[in-house]
């Protein structure tokens, strides 16, 4: 009987993966690696909700997560990057797990979001470390150690990380400004526990996700990002570089020439943005 704690991959799944986000150094349990696969995937996998978009429930099994962001050239959201992520993780065999936090990131101080966002918990020699994939314009792009109060650089800007109580809260540096991004305790997730979140923000009216057409990438000196018909480049240490789009073709246009997502159902997202804008 499979094991209902875990997705399982296999072998020749880990190949594709790693053909998929352009790596192809030594893999191993270890933080060279996971530092290695986290910026390779941040830059080859587009994080965008084209799915939620025409009312299509994202596939979290491994199945479909090998057939949309591997083999179908597609990215998704935080249940479908890492969960395709953190399955790779256990495939190579690091210690790792599901985790569910509370966005912070651009509400008022007194929200109390539900918990919606996935992330993982990576236990190493030297200790555990929080990574994530799949968290829209504001991913890090590198792992982050569970060290409270300290800043910590990856390749983008610096995080660091705030303990309240058991719960941690995680913060970015954004033009000198500290900001909350997510909060989120260590209670372990498995697959089961992201399918009802999964399947609201997928179809909910009221979803940010079923809103407005979403797109993210991270790339070397750079974050991208796109929000209905504004394009934005964020050059690391520069001003931002932005950009309006006229209309829904060019909002396609760029969700493949920029972002690198292979659109097979073109016209339908272009049908639903202008059905979104009338």
């Amino acid at each position: 009987m499979a094991d209902p704690s875990r997705l399982h991959f296999d072998a020749t799944d880990l190949a594709a993966y790693l053909d998929r986000i352009g790596y192809s150094g030594p893999v191993a349990p270890d933080l060279p690696t996971l530092r290695a696969l986290h910026a390779h995937h941040v830059a080859a996998i587009a994080f965008e909700n084209i799915d939620p978009m025409v009312r299509r429930t994202p596939d979290l099994s491994a199945r479909g997560l090998m057939a949309k962001l591997v083999h179908g050239g597609r990215g998704g959201y935080c249940y479908e990057q890492n969960g395709l992520y953190l399955g790779m993780l256990q495939q190579i065999g690091f210690a790792a797990h599901g985790l569910m936090g509370r966005v912070r990131w651009g509400a008022p101080a007194d929200t109390v979001a539900p918990r919606s966002h996935m992330m993982i918990h990576v236990t190493l020699p030297d200790g555990p470390y929080l990574t994530d994939a799949g968290f829209g314009g504001m991913t890090p792009t590198g792992p982050l150690k569970f060290e409270a109060d300290i800043v910590q650089e990856t390749p983008h800007e610096p995080f660091r990380l705030l303990r309240d109580g058991s719960d941690w809260l995680l913060q970015a540096e954004v033009a000198g400004t500290w900001s909350d991004v997510y909060r989120f305790d260590l209670n372990p997730q498995i697959p089961i526990d992201y399918k009802a979140s999964n399947y609201y923000l997928a179809n909910s009216g009221d979803s940010f996700f079923t809103q407005g057409v979403i797109a993210a990438r991270h790339v070397a000196g750079q974050r991208m990002a796109l929000g209905n018909h504004s394009f934005t480049i964020y050059p690391t240490g520069k001003a931002p570089q932005r950009r309006t789009l006229k209309d829904a073709a060019e909002i396609c246009d760029t969700l493949e020439t920029e972002f690198g997502i292979r659109l097979s159902d073109r016209d339908a997202l272009i049908a639903r943005i202008e059905a979104k804008k009338t």
